[in-house]
């Protein structure tokens, strides 16, 4: 509205000087541009007044070389490691560990390549598997599998969530069937159901897909905070159209490390991590990576770099197209980078110390006597944690998983050293073998 009143003394004082061809035209063609003036401003404001500003005023500026990234003990960081071997069976075994819900009695799995999700107790014994045997075949649907579970909570009840064909599936932790639903049920519903999307402690809810209105050229946003049903934040908007025929993908990601009032997300082609609470958005670090390692700084906004992405990462194997799995404990801020180079000797995972400036390679993390001398990750040897990271993240506790293949390695690797292994390892080791199930690792972090 200031500008328009500006443009009204422009026109007032300066004389502005239309063409015309007769006073009434002349009169007719004024209004008409001054009305197309006003409604370009106004339509302006409604425009800019979508999207909520984000928070820059804390932001941190970190310069991070990861080469100069190095190792230490796993006492430096943890204060207890323990290993979950999973119980082996005919009908529990399974591939790799691809997501991992925690309950009070039970660890919950879903193995991607056996396309089916394991109950076992928080003690690693084998309770009941939910695969495709158990999931209505449609003669309509071709396909029927589903890549991933919930655990939900319905009439004070919890309850694991599959998505399938063109129903929506409810099981208990005996892997008996409690209820189905149709999914279209779902879909003719006239709010949106936010019963199972993150939410704060007071009650706001994150929608990372809001739709502002649906028509041929909808508005979407990658990121909104619903509070009492109705959106009072918006950031990062886009339209379908933005991102046809593009390859690359876009959008962002959060991260829960355990903080019921904050959360970390990294939009995607930047190398910023924000801090999402109930209230606002705040761009809180802003990595600096060397020259050589940075996506140029309009990747995600130049046409010439469209469907072509494949293509740029191939030919700038060391630059990282990705900055994934952050979380913050204490002073230690933890990340992953990826790149089009599968080296196992490139250090892509880190942890860095805000209060000591100091970097640590997870990759390079020492064995000792806290992990019973055998490794916490897979990063030398496999590629469970370069794909996936932590699985879950608490002030408590971290949880990864590695195969078997690993920790019978690890051992192997010290025979000649007269290594002793608690009650848990001892047993596993005397009865399984590396083809056996995954083991999880649970950390418990420093307070550093």
């Amino acid at each position: 509205m200031l500008n328009y009143l500006k443009l009204l003394w422009f026109i007032r004082y300066k004389r502005v000087k239309i063409i015309s061809l007769g006073n009434q035209m002349n009169t007719f063609m004024f209004k008409i541009a001054l009305r197309s003036i006003i409604i370009c401003t106004l339509l302006s404001g409604q425009v800019m007044a979508q999207a909520s500003k984000i928070d820059s005023t804390g932001m941190v500026t970190l310069r991070i070389d990861p080469s100069s990234a190095r190792g230490v003990s796993v006492s430096q960081l943890f204060e207890e490691v323990n290993f979950i071997p999973l119980e082996t069976t005919k009908e529990s075994l399974f591939g790799s560990i691809h997501q991992l819900k925690i309950t009070n009695e039970n660890y919950v799995i879903y193995d991607y390549e056996t396309k089916a999700v394991l109950i076992f107790t928080k003690e690693g014994k084998y309770i009941a598997k939910i695969n495709a045997s158990k999931i209505e075949k449609d003669p309509d649907v071709k396909g029927q599998s589903f890549y991933g579970f919930d655990i939900v909570t319905q009439d004070g009840k919890s309850l694991i969530q599959i998505d399938a064909g063109k129903q929506i599936y409810y099981f208990d932790f005996e892997g008996k069937l409690a209820k189905k639903v149709p999914i279209i049920k779902e879909l003719l519903s006239k709010e949106k159901d936010y019963t199972n999307y993150k939410k704060f402690s007071d009650g706001t809810i994150i929608d990372q897909n809001f739709l502002e209105k649906e028509d041929k050229d909808s508005t979407y946003y990658n990121l909104s905070l619903i509070k009492d049903k109705k959106r009072v934040e918006s950031y990062f908007s886009y339209k379908t159209t933005d991102y046809k025929d593009d390859e690359r993908g876009h959008g962002g990601k959060l991260y829960d490390y355990g903080n019921p009032d904050e959360y970390l997300y990294i939009k995607k082609f930047y190398y910023n991590i924000y801090k999402l609470t109930s209230k606002k958005l705040s761009l809180a670090y802003r990595i600096l990576f060397p020259a050589g390692n940075s996506l140029p700084m309009d990747f995600d906004t130049n046409p010439i770099y469209k469907g072509k992405g494949y293509e740029y990462y191939d030919k700038n194997r060391d630059v990282f197209f990705d900055m994934t799995n952050s979380y913050l404990h204490y002073n230690n801020l933890y990340f992953q980078v990826r790149n089009w180079n599968w080296s196992r000797d490139e250090k892509k995972a880190f942890i860095y110390n805000l209060k000591t400036n100091e970097l640590t390679s997870i990759a390079d993390i020492e064995p000792d006597s806290t992990s019973q001398f055998l490794p916490i990750t897979d990063l030398a040897s496999q590629y469970d944690f370069t794909n996936r990271g932590f699985h879950i993240v608490s002030p408590e506790y971290f949880y990864n998983s590695y195969s078997s293949l690993t920790l019978f390695t690890a051992k192997e690797q010290n025979e000649d050293k007269n290594r002793k292994y608690n009650a848990v390892l001892t047993q596993y080791f005397k009865t399984q073998n590396k083809k056996s199930n995954p083991v999880i690792i649970q950390l418990k972090p420093k307070k550093n």
